[in-house]
Parts: C-alpha cells; structure tokens; sequence
C-alpha cells in the first residue's frame, strides 16, 4: 500500500464527528457480510464516557478506513460481551461483576477494517494498537470476543479462550451462520500470554505512544503514524 496510515487514539465523547464517521464506515462493513444484528450497531456508545478508540485513517485524505474500541465497565453501562450472549448465558454478568471490582475489567470490541485496506494486516496491527492503549485506562482484564475466522490472530495479541462459558467458549453469534468466542486477556498489564513479536510491538508502542514506523504483514509494507495517547476533553 502506498497510501501513509495515521493511528490515532481518541475518546469518544470528546469527537463525535469521529464517531460518526467509525460507525458509517463499520455499518458499511457490516452490510458487505450480510450482517445486521450486532448488538452494539448503534451509536449509544458515542455519549459513554468510558469508551475509547483508535482509527486508522489515510493521511493524505483523513478517510476512516477502519477502528477498534475500549470499553471499561462501570455500574450503569453494559459490555458489549454483556449485551451480545447475557440472554444465552447469564454467568457472564457475574465474570464482568467479578472482574470490576477486582482490579477493573475492560473490552475490546467493534474492530472492523475497509475493503480498500483489506490483505495489509490493518486488523491486527489495530488490535494491537488498542490493546497498547489499556494501560492509559487503569484496569486489569480485558475481554472481547471474535469470530471463528479471526481467531489465530486474537491468540497472537494474547487472548485466551474461556471454555467456561457457552459451548467450551463458543456461541451462535451474530446469528447461527456464525461461531463467536468468548475470549480473555487475563492481564491486560503485562500481556503475558500474547506472542513473543506482537507483545513487545505493544510494549513499544506503550513506551512510545507518538511514534512512525513500517509495519510488515506478509509481504506487505505499510507506513503508520501512532498517535495513541488519549487527550481527554471533557469533564465527563
């Protein structure tokens, strides 16, 4: 790919603009696979003050062309992982409960690239980047969950499966045409369990949030600016 990438960090409250533009480039991803129901296909998480993100945008135009989310859970909002399978399992209320008052508990959710940058990596160099991001948030566990197709990948940024839940960790989601996994970072501090590469890729990017660098996938180069410290605006 020719084009520079900009990886920037925003929180949502404090860019709606931002927001808007993620979510008409996510419904339009979601529509090219027939997807419709995702619980969290909405914009209620544009006014939740503990929602975070990163996009990825072209730098030569500012077009969105992909982005992931951090939620931290608190009293009054549910996860996405809450609303997605709470009606298929309960338990998950309590692992969430558990977790919140245990060192906090935190979600990653709504990754999602454009077609235009498909086949470059721009998924998992997004995950990374935003798991990079959670030690600005201040808690522990993060969880999230993935489709059987993005699986590997989940696993390389060190997210484990927890087969205590659903079918050994597995659940018809967003409708039965699909297998989706409950997964968990066990500590979302020190990314133990995440591959050797990808950990100290997120560490790097921990240490120096502001930083240019080519990334490799493949046999594909891209060039991205980082910029993910989260510059918070608002009092919310």
């Amino acid at each position: 790919m020719n084009e520079k990438l900009i990886f920037r960090a925003f929180r949502a409250v404090d860019e709606p603009d931002t927001c808007m533009r993620y979510i008409e480039g996510h419904v339009s991803v979601l529509k090219d696979y027939n997807v419709t129901n995702i619980s969290t296909n909405n914009n209620e998480w544009m006014i939740n003050p503990n929602i975070y993100g990163v996009v990825a945008e072209v730098k030569s135009t500012g077009e969105i062309v992909g982005g992931i989310r951090a939620q931290i859970s608190d009293e009054n909002n549910y996860l996405p992982i809450e609303k997605a399978i709470g009606k298929m399992d309960p338990i998950i209320f309590d692992i969430v409960k558990n977790f919140r008052v245990n060192g906090g508990i935190g979600e990653l959710c709504g990754l999602w690239n454009s077609k235009k940058v498909a086949g470059i990596g721009i998924s998992v160099l997004l995950t990374r980047a935003g798991i990079s991001t959670t030690n600005q948030l201040k808690f522990e566990t993060l969880m999230g969950i993935c489709a059987e197709y993005t699986m590997e990948m989940f696993k390389r940024v060190g997210f484990i499966v927890n087969p205590n839940l659903g079918l050994k960790g597995e659940y018809p989601y967003p409708n039965d045409n699909y297998i989706t996994r409950v997964l968990g970072i066990m500590n979302a501090e020190t990314l133990a369990s995440a591959n050797e590469y990808d950990k100290n890729r997120m560490l790097s990017l921990r240490d120096i949030p502001v930083q240019t660098t080519t990334e490799i996938y493949l046999e594909t180069e891209v060039e991205v600016e980082y910029d993910l410290i989260y510059k918070i605006k608002s009092n919310d």
